[in-house]
């Protein structure tokens, strides 16, 4: 497109100058009593080329005008301002957390493998499971077993985050086992306050999404009164029981040092998870197995959208100084029209100079 169409105008008279750079010139003479030898002469290259610095002159005048009508390449472009949502996602890594009673593609694994798989794909999205990721979204992690750790405070960095989800291990000495649930909400419930002083964008809301396979056995605070703590701040709590109902099989070695398989109750203490997420205003979900985890995962990411506002605007590029590159390169159009006066300027006083008398 054009900013200034009228300035094309002077085209017009593009034709009148080469009438006046290509009309005979009237010359004087001296007189010969015959033409034809010369006649019979081939014009040497230089001869032929004559007209060339009057065609250069006119390409060069062409461009100046086509610069001055500034053409430019238009491309809209659209920045998204969001009130993200800050998510602390809370996992348990104690020792039931073994129990291999859930699959992926079709192959047995232990709860917290299936937990970070799925938990990826809610915060990087997963088209086959109809989630847009959380890009928008502050996202942080703390696991916990007899004690709570912060693993990464909410971050944009979901690469990150996912990757210290994918290191998470089960715990493996007696003295860290344990569920200590109260802990690991009231941890979450201080690192999501603390987003009000140091957050560089808006926070719609604040959510903690608990995930544990057992009843609260250890740490200094109760389940229900952090459910409280959190509430007064504003934060909601889903929680999540994973795991069968009735037993699960637990991997074991026996005496002989040979793997084995042995099965254990479960006790999940669903009522205080469904206290915790009623205190906040959230809600308790039960996962079985890793199609119900993952659909727990979808209505969560249904439940807390994020508002995004597009704002559209057209970035310019102004052709006349600057290239362009698509499917070919060209450059700008007053480049080209200074690059056919120089070469005019320098054929005119080099090897197309004319001699005269």
């Amino acid at each position: 497109m054009l900013y200034s169409p009228w300035y094309l105008l002077l085209l017009l008279f593009v034709p009148v100058l080469a009438w006046r750079l290509f009309s005979p010139r009237r010359r004087s003479a001296v007189r010969f009593s015959s033409l034809r030898i010369a006649q019979q002469m081939t014009p040497t290259l230089r001869q032929r080329l004559a007209w060339l610095p009057a065609a250069l002159t006119l390409g060069a005048i062409t461009f100046m005008v086509l610069g001055a009508a500034r053409p430019r390449e238009g491309r809209e472009q659209t920045v998204a301002e969001s009130e993200g949502i800050a998510i602390e996602m809370v996992v348990d890594r104690s020792g039931s957390m073994q129990a291999l009673d859930f699959e992926i593609d079709g192959e047995p694994v232990d709860r917290l493998t299936a937990i970070k798989k799925v938990a990826s794909e809610f915060v990087q999205g997963d088209d086959s499971r109809d989630l847009a990721g959380r890009f928008s979204d502050l996202v942080g992690l703390i696991t916990f077993a007899g004690y709570a750790d912060s693993e990464t405070p909410p971050t944009l960095d979901h690469a990150f985050l996912t990757s210290r989800l994918n290191h998470t291990q089960i715990v493996t000495a007696r003295s860290e086992d344990g569920t200590a649930i109260g802990d690991a909400i009231s941890l979450a419930v201080e690192k999501l306050n603390a987003l009000d002083e140091r957050q560089k964008q808006k926070v719609q809301s604040k959510v903690i999404i608990l995930l544990t396979d057992g009843e609260n056995n250890a740490g200094q605070l109760e389940p229900v009164p952090a459910a409280e703590l959190a509430a007064t701040m504003g934060i909601k709590v889903y929680t999540i029981g994973v795991g069968t109902k009735g037993e699960a099989p637990i991997p074991a070695v026996d005496a002989f040092g040979r793997r084995t398989v042995q099965w254990m109750r479960v006790n999940i203490d669903e009522a205080t998870l469904t206290e915790v997420a009623e205190v906040t205003g959230g809600k308790y979900f039960r996962a079985t197995d890793t199609d119900s985890l993952a659909k727990i995962y979808e209505e969560i990411d249904q439940l807390e959208k994020t508002n995004v506002e597009a704002k559209h605007f057209v970035d310019y590029r102004e052709l006349a100084v600057q290239s362009y590159s698509g499917a070919v390169f060209f450059p700008a159009v007053l480049m080209i029209a200074f690059v056919l006066l120089v070469a005019r300027l320098l054929l005119q006083q080099t090897w197309l100079r004319e001699m005269t008398a």
